[in-house]
């Protein structure tokens, strides 16, 4: 039979104070609630009392594509070593949601802790013999924290939400967490006008922790201890930065349509704005726009970078695909603008409020006809941030549709992160021409490569010269911009453009690459795959594997990589999508001689990956070949590169 703890007259060890053979620091906590509860400022707190003792640690929401009443779960992670990716054996569960708790047991590692509300009328205990159980009567504790008042008929609402704080700090004994730490994080999430929130969450924390103090004991096997490794650090979600990275990147106007996960970056920026481009009269030096769909977004996004601003939209993958049109002709009639996709779960409407990387193929090439686009991949918070400058400068540099590709898991989670850095450089304007450069020149063609770079001269409307005119075009044009079917001219025109791309492959981000000596196996990936990527070496290497890795940063793929792939037996290309995109695209980018060198893993169930997704299939792989003595064909790599079977959570 399963333990379920009763009552215990026990001292507790003391916040951050373990008991021998405890793991210390290394700790993974889920939470399973209901959408719309007011779960998220609870997990919120722990994750930011973790934050406050220096651990490094890292939380992800799960939550459902509805505003109240479906399951939501958040995980929490704390480490030791810096690991804050995603992990699949969760050793501390908090059930609060009767209609997942028997599932949320099931996938519980062996030796695990479960709370739970006592009022539950599942028998949680009786699914596993190898779980120890903690029942809390959250009910009466909340009440006994807020007492009932008459006069409040909003009393209940609030009780609702109140209960949260409750497993804050059961949670806060459990694991050792200071309660000091615990309610300096509720003050900062309610501040100001909310302090009197604050003071009726703490109470409830408090509540929790005391009943748990007398009623739990104290030699509890997962730990935290207080540390100094996030001194001077910040925890921010991917949105924000970028939003930050589009205000310090000049970003004048922003035109969006609502979309998750996008649109808290949107929402970020127009308070950044509002808050730092608002003149002493009171005047803004910049314009956002919530359009009535997506088209429209990029359309006055397009328009705006034509007439010189550094434009910029927000959306996520079905917002891309309406976009298409429009991003065509900004690449044909080289117009300035970026486009920032959070990607999400497709296709179709796909699950909204999961992560995914399966955009990465289409924004490179998004378009009919042939058109190859700049796609620069964040894998971090502050890259999300530098990263949005960078697209800006080089959207106005190369004339061109930008993208800068993050999703959910990087948007809408928070991440540690060193502060960002306040940008030194000036902002880059292109080959843009003043009316003095024309007084000088006496003469100007729109499309006429004169560098032979493939990057043409352009000029704004406003520049008060007879020569700055020009017809803009997104149909076939000739070097004057007049308009043409003379077959000469459009190839002469496209072979241009990829030209012009090809400049752009040596002014993007490069990828960054770590080597390791006596490595014969390679890793390339990209974007939010890299946290779980860092630790997925270090449990390679646990099995005698040591490995090299790539992590590409922009699309077109860098020279550097295929001097990469050279140099390793085995490449493994690991990303978030169901087809290998970026495996498929380096197959068709490298030398052939390489391409057998090449091995998709991939992870495309809608959560994040993890290092166990990424280990396994190598493993497998690996014998596999160690068994045969050579790569093995496509039909057994899709079995080893298989998608784990778990549940949406």
């Amino acid at each position: 039979m399963a333990s379920v703890l009763p009552a215990v007259e026990t001292r507790p060890t003391g916040a951050g104070v373990a008991p021998a053979g405890a793991s210390v620091n290394d700790l993974a906590i889920r939470v399973g609630t209901v959408n719309g509860s007011g779960s998220q400022s609870a997990n919120l707190v722990l994750l930011r009392a973790l934050h406050g003792m220096g651990i490094p640690c890292s939380g992800k929401n799960v939550f459902p594509s509805n505003i109240e009443g479906l399951p939501t779960w958040f995980h929490i992670r704390a480490s030791a070593k810096g690991y804050v990716g995603h992990r699949l054996d969760t050793p501390i569960l908090v059930c609060m949601n009767e209609q997942t708790a028997a599932d949320d047991v099931r996938q519980l590692k062996p030796g695990a802790l479960c709370i739970y509300r006592d009022d539950m009328k599942v028998d949680l205990a009786s699914l596993r013999d190898d779980v120890t159980f903690y029942p809390v009567p959250f009910a009466d504790l909340v009440e006994q924290a807020y007492p009932p008042d008459p006069k409040d008929k909003g009393y209940r609402d609030k009780l609702r939400k109140v209960i949260n704080m409750v497993y804050v700090g059961v949670v806060a004994y459990v694991c050792g967490i200071e309660m000091e730490e615990v309610r300096k994080a509720i003050r900062k999430e309610f501040p100001g006008r909310k302090a009197k929130a604050a003071e009726i969450n703490i109470r409830a924390a408090e509540t929790g922790y005391g009943w748990a103090e007398m009623h739990l004991p104290s030699d509890l096997p997962y730990r935290v201890r207080r540390m100094d490794a996030t001194s001077g650090q910040i925890l921010i979600d991917g949105n924000k930065a970028a939003a930050l990275g589009a205000l310090f990147g000049g970003a004048s106007v922003l035109t969006w349509y609502p979309i998750t996960p996008s649109s808290s970056l949107a929402e970020y920026a127009e308070d950044f704005l509002k808050k730092y481009r608002t003149g002493p009269d009171g005047k803004h030096t910049f314009a956002v726009v919530q359009a009535e769909d997506e088209l429209a977004a990029i359309g006055m996004a397009v328009g705006a970078g034509w007439a010189g601003a550094r434009s910029l939209t927000a959306t996520s993958g079905p917002g891309i695909s309406l976009m298409t049109e429009f991003v065509g002709m900004a690449y044909f009639a080289e117009i300035p603008v970026v486009i920032i996709d959070v990607q999400r779960m497709g296709p179709s409407t796909g699950l909204p409020t999961r992560t995914n990387q399966g955009d990465i193929l289409k924004l490179h090439l998004l378009g009919h006809g042939d058109c190859r686009h700049i796609v620069l991949i964040p894998g971090s918070v502050a890259e999300c941030y530098e990263l949005t400058m960078e697209a800006l400068d080089l959207a106005q540099d190369f004339q061109t549709p930008v993208f800068v590709a993050t999703d959910l898991d990087l948007g809408m989670n928070l991440w540690l992160s060193d502060p960002f850095p306040y940008p030194d450089k000036p902002l880059h304007r292109g080959k843009l021409l003043s009316a003095d450069d024309l007084e000088r020149l006496g003469h100007f063609e729109r499309y006429r490569d004169v560098d032979g770079d493939g990057v043409c001269y352009r000029t704004i409307p406003g520049t008060e010269h007879p020569l700055a005119a020009y017809f803009t075009r997104g149909t076939g044009h000739n070097e004057r911009s007049g308009y043409s079917e003379r077959p000469e001219d459009w190839k002469r025109n496209m072979d241009r453009l990829a030209r012009k791309l090809e400049t752009a492959r040596g002014k993007l981000p490069p990828p960054i690459i770590e080597e390791e000596l006596g490595a014969k196996i390679g890793l390339i990936a990209y974007g939010s795959t890299h946290p779980a990527l860092v630790e997925a070496r270090d449990l390679l290497r646990e099995h005698g594997l040591r490995t090299g890795y790539c992590r590409l940063r922009a699309l077109p793929i860098a020279n550097e990589v295929a001097a990469f792939v050279a140099r390793y037996d085995r490449v493994y290309v690991v990303e978030q999508n169901r087809d290998g995109q970026i495996h498929f695209l380096l197959r068709g980018t490298l030398d052939g001689t390489l391409d057998d060198r090449l091995v998709s893993v991939t992870h495309y169930n809608g959560t994040p990956i993890s290092a166990e997704n990424i280990v396994r299939p190598i493993l497998d792989w690996e014998r596999n070949f160690s068994s045969h003595g050579h790569l093995t064909g496509d039909d057994e790599l899709a079995e080893v590169s298989h998608e784990d079977d778990v549940s949406p959570e």
